[in-house]
Order: C-alpha cells, then structure tokens, then sequence
C-alpha cells in the first residue's frame, strides 16, 4: 500500500468504551458528516471515531488519490490508548467503504466488524458521470441554501456540514480521486474479506451505487450480508436516518 497520511479525528462517546468504532465518510464529505452514526453508537455504549480523508476536512493534502492510498491511511488509523486495538466496528460509507474494504481485506485484524454504507465497490459509466456531476455542483455553490435546495429533508446538521464539507475539501482532490481510479473495482478485496460484513444499501429505485451484479458477486462471500433502506439515496443516513439506524442496530445485534 502506499505511504499513509494522519488523519485528523473526531470523536463521540465515552473515551473509556471498550467497544470502538471508526466512521469512515464518502467523497466530498467530512469526518463531522458521520455524526448520526457517531451520536447513535456513542448513546449505545460505543466510542466511535470519524476522520477527515486525505483531501478533505482539514486533512493533509497529497498527490495519491487512490483508493490504495485512502485505503492506506484508514488501516495506519488505530484505536488511542494502549491495547485498544483492533477496532470492533469499522462503518464505511461510498468511498469509505471502498477504502474500508481493502483496508480490511489486506489487513484482517484491523478491525472484527465491517459495516458498509451503500459502498463504491465498482464504479463506472452512468455512476462516474452521476458522482462527478455531483461534487461540481457542490464546489460551484459550497452554500448552505444550495444543499437545502437540493436536499430539503435532510437534518439542518447535515445541511451545515455538507456546505462545510465542500469548503473545506480540496476540488483537486475529488477531481483526481476520479482520474486516478479509471478502474474504479475493488470486487476481488470484497472477495477476501474475512470479519463479518454488512452492506445497508440505498434504494435502487432512488439511486444507489451498490445494486446489480455487483451485488451478487460481493455476496458471494459467505461473511457478506445486506439490507436495503427503502426510499433512501445514496447517502441513507441522510435521506432517512431513522430507518437507517434500524438497519445499524440490527447488523450489530
């Protein structure tokens, strides 16, 4: 893998927890964006950390952004304090469940739970074009009232922070993530992937990236399982974050 970054963290949850959970977020996002996630384990007990990804929040920037090397910095990210490792839960959304995903694949005791959030397994054509049309629209107008208008239901904390997000994250970073990945497939990691993993998928009548036959082949393996959010896009913990945590509570169960 390539040379890592330190990402910076944010936390939720009792530092004392001995259950650990990372929040892994999508492209153009932020760490603070998994805060459902983070808010949600920490009330269950957890202590969950979110990292910024290379490129984004006010992580380092690089000139790698492959998912090798998102992949890279998330398997360098360990629990704080001595013999906190591994990690009990890793949820990865989008591009954070790609890089969650390999990390995970070449490195079976970074974490014993996998989560993935409607995860960018494989990338390409009509998805490419609909992902890239999106992070332009989010640099061209990085305003609260633009992701209010395109997302009215969403929690005014998610409004916030996605115009936040796509202040903070660097354009040139998103743009190569698409560039640098023109075979955007880590389907043979899936395959190896050896902890207990749940996909929560969005809605393919809505729009998800993980639907088709890539369901079929991550399935395959036999510690792979899955659940759709029914109504939700591609971001469920923001289009329906209640049935979304239903989903959460029941892959942990």
């Amino acid at each position: 893998m390539p040379s890592p970054v330190t990402l910076p963290r944010y936390a939720w949850g009792e530092p004392s927890s001995p259950r650990r959970a990372l929040l892994v977020h999508g492209l153009g996002s932020n760490g603070p964006l998994m805060w459902l996630y983070g808010t949600a384990l920490a009330d269950a007990g957890w202590h969950a950390t979110a990292v910024d990804l290379r490129g984004h929040g006010v992580a380092p920037r690089a000139l790698d952004y492959t998912i090798a090397a998102y992949a890279a910095d998330v398997a360098a990210t360990e629990p704080e304090g001595p013999g906190a490792a591994p990690w009990d839960l890793v949820v990865g959304h989008s591009l954070g469940g790609a890089a969650a995903t390999v990390a995970a694949a070449a490195h079976p005791e970074w974490t014993r739970r996998l989560i993935l959030i409607d995860p960018g397994i494989l990338l390409a054509g009509h998805d490419r074009a609909i992902v890239r049309n999106s992070q332009t629209r989010a640099f061209a107008d990085p305003s609260e009232a633009a992701v209010r208008a395109e997302h009215p239901t969403w929690h005014p904390n998610d409004i916030e922070l996605k115009a936040l997000a796509a202040r903070q994250a660097s354009r040139w970073a998103a743009e190569q993530t698409s560039e640098q990945n023109a075979v955007w497939d880590v389907r043979e990691d899936a395959a190896r992937l050896s902890v207990p993993t749940h996909v929560i998928a969005s809605d393919p009548a809505v729009y998800s990236i993980f639907t088709g036959a890539v369901v079929d082949d991550v399935l395959a393996n036999p510690q792979v399982t899955m659940s759709v959010v029914t109504g939700a896009g591609h971001s469920p913990h923001r289009d329906k974050p209640a049935d979304t945590l239903r989903h959460l509570r029941e892959a942990l169960s």
